[in-house]
Formats: C-alpha cells, structure tokens, sequence
C-alpha cells in the first residue's frame, strides 16, 4: 500500500528498507494488540486450550490459558505485509492465500475443541482434505507464474534438475501440507513452534531475495525467479509477529498458538519454499518440524507394529525428553539452539553446490 501511495521515493523502491519496516510494523501491531487479543479470548473461551490428561503432569497448571493466539500473528503479518508489500505480485497472494485458507482450517478446529470441551475439533480427513485442496489451488497457479514450472532442484549439486510435470501438484502438495502439519505437531510447549518458525522465516527470505535478484542466482546455481524478491517483505511480517507473539508466549505463556497459528503458519513457509524452488533446503533449515514429525510416525508405526509397544515415552518427541526429566525450558531453548544449527547448514547448501 504504501508503495503505491508513496512509490515515488527512492527509499521505498528498496527491498531491504521496506522489510524491515515490516518487521517492525508487524512487531509493534501485534505487541499492542497483544492484551486486548488476550483478554478477548479468555472471555469467550470455556477454559481455554484442553490439556491432555496423559501429558506431562507440568501441562496441568497450564489449564485455563487461551488458546487461538494464532490470531495475533495473522492480523499483525498480514497487516504488516498488505502496508509495505507490492500488491501486484502474484507471489504475495499466494502466499497470503494459503496463510488465511490455512489459519480458517486451524480457527475452525479451535473454535470446536473451546467451545465444546468433549469435542476434538475438525474431524482429521476433512481438515487434510481441505488443507490438499487449498494447496493444490495455490499449486496451479504458482505453476503457471513462476519460469521453472514443475521443476525441483536438489542440494549441493548443480546440475540435478528434474521436470516432475503434472506431479509436481502432487509434490508441492506434500510439501506445504505436510509443513504445516509439522509445525502444528511442534507446537507443544511454551515458545517452542514460534523461534524455529521466525528462524525458518529469516532464512525463506534470504533464499527469496537471492531467487529474485538475478545476478545472485546465477553466481550460486540457484533458480531465477524474477519477482520472489517480494516475498522478503512477507518473511520479515511473519518474523515480526512472530516477535511479538512470543513477548506474550514466553515461559509461562498467557496465550496459546493454536491451529489457527500453527497450521497457517506452516503452511505459508511450505508455500514458500515451492514458489522460491528450494523445498528440500527448506526441509534442511525446518529440520526440527522433520524430527518431531518423524517421532510420531516411527511411534505410531511401531506401536501397530508391535500391538502396544513404544520406542519413546511420548510423542512428539519434545514430550519424550520432558518425560525423561528435562524441564520444559530447558527442552525448549535446546531444541531452539538445534534450530540455528538446522539453519546454517541449510544456508551452507546455497553455496556447497
């Protein structure tokens, strides 16, 4: 908006400048609506998230807290972007698409759990039906805009490019979908989705710009996609709400994400991974949604396999270590440290080629 309004200065023709006038703009919009969100909730909440009986008996004094905190990330990026995005850039859209289409699947599912305390929300197969169905539309139009197709490129090797054709839909599908579900299993403990997801973000942004910019794709092997740039403007709204949300999530959080926020959260960064063309070096700097994702399928693999027995206390495997003794700061701020170290070397992978 304000590129249109005040494009004629200089100033506002750079990337960088507008991203970080998102960030913050995101950071301040969600730290002051911060409070008035909370309260909201917890009027209109019947006690808030439900906490597993079975869980980790430090989860029961969280009992009460609100939930749907998601909320605030959503109108403070979105805001953020709508404000210093360029609004004709299909790429925006998308993403913004699947961050809305994504964050009503998770809203839904959060309203049944809160607002009836027996309920378990959205029945599985039609919140991955629509989660499918809204990649699959986000897909085929990215397919259309973006010069390298249904292509996929591989880390460190410059020369691995293969044309999936009409499976890609299929490919992408599995990606944004199964990012978002990801980032909803990691999503457990106080402060524990909202740091590798800001991380995920910055690096997302990185690989954005450096998709967008001619030049430096060329010189790292990397595809060419003219107007990704734009996405660093999104990337740094997401960063600063996520800032923001996690002022009020930190240990002991008085806001939960919820599916609203974990969902459409996920699913944003798997989109963007697939506009950019770099899905497996996002699996790389997202290495902490992969490892607690595959906790739960070996567990639950194992379990039907052996009629009951289980190769972790509890799944997601953050809950195991909380099992084994670690208190929950101490998970938490370890698996963040995991995060930087998923990070680099996923970065490194632009260069190592």
């Amino acid at each position: 908006m304000f590129l249109e309004i005040f494009g004629h200065l200089s100033l506002l023709k750079y990337i960088t400048v507008r991203s970080f006038m998102a960030l913050y703009t995101a950071f301040l919009m969600g730290l002051l609506l911060g409070p008035y969100m909370i309260r909201f909730l917890a009027q209109k909440q019947n006690g808030g998230q439900p906490i597993r009986l079975y869980g980790p008996d430090t989860h029961l004094s969280k009992k009460g807290t609100p939930t749907m905190g998601g909320i605030l990330i959503l109108i403070s990026c979105i805001g953020s972007t709508l404000l210093w995005g360029d609004l004709h850039n299909v790429f925006v859209w998308l993403v913004l698409f699947v961050l809305v289409s994504y964050g009503l699947i998770g809203g839904i599912d959060d309203y049944l759990k809160v607002s009836q305390r027996n309920s378990k929300g959205l029945p599985g197969k039609i919140k991955f039906f629509l989660q499918c169905l809204f990649a699959v539309i986000a897909t085929f139009i990215a397919i259309h805009y973006t010069p390298t197709g249904s292509e996929i490129n591989f880390p460190f090797f410059k020369t691995w490019i293969f044309d999936l054709g009409i499976f890609y839909i299929i490919f992408a599908v599995f990606v944004v979908v199964g990012s978002s579900n990801a980032v909803n299993l990691t999503d457990g403990l106080d402060g524990l989705a909202i740091v590798p997801v800001m991380i995920a973000s910055v690096c997302l942004g990185f690989v954005a710009y450096l998709t967008g910019h001619i030049s430096f794709a060329k010189y790292l092997y990397i595809p060419s996609i003219p107007g990704t740039g734009e996405l660093v403007i999104l990337c740094a709204a997401l960063t600063g709400s996520g800032l923001s949300f996690l002022w009020y999530n930190a240990p002991p959080a008085r806001i939960f994400m919820g599916d609203i926020g974990s969902l459409s959260i996920g699913g944003a960064l798997g989109m963007i991974s697939v506009l950019t063309k770099h899905e497996f070096v996002f699996a790389i700097i997202g290495g902490i949604f992969v490892f607690e994702t595959i906790s739960v399928v070996i567990q639950v693999t194992y379990f039907k396999l052996t009629k009951g027995k289980r190769i972790f206390l509890m799944t997601p495997i953050h809950h195991h270590f909380e099992k084994k003794g670690w208190s929950e700061p101490t998970v938490v701020i370890r698996f963040w440290i995991i995060s930087v170290l998923f990070a680099i070397l996923g970065l490194a992978t632009l260069k190592l080629r």
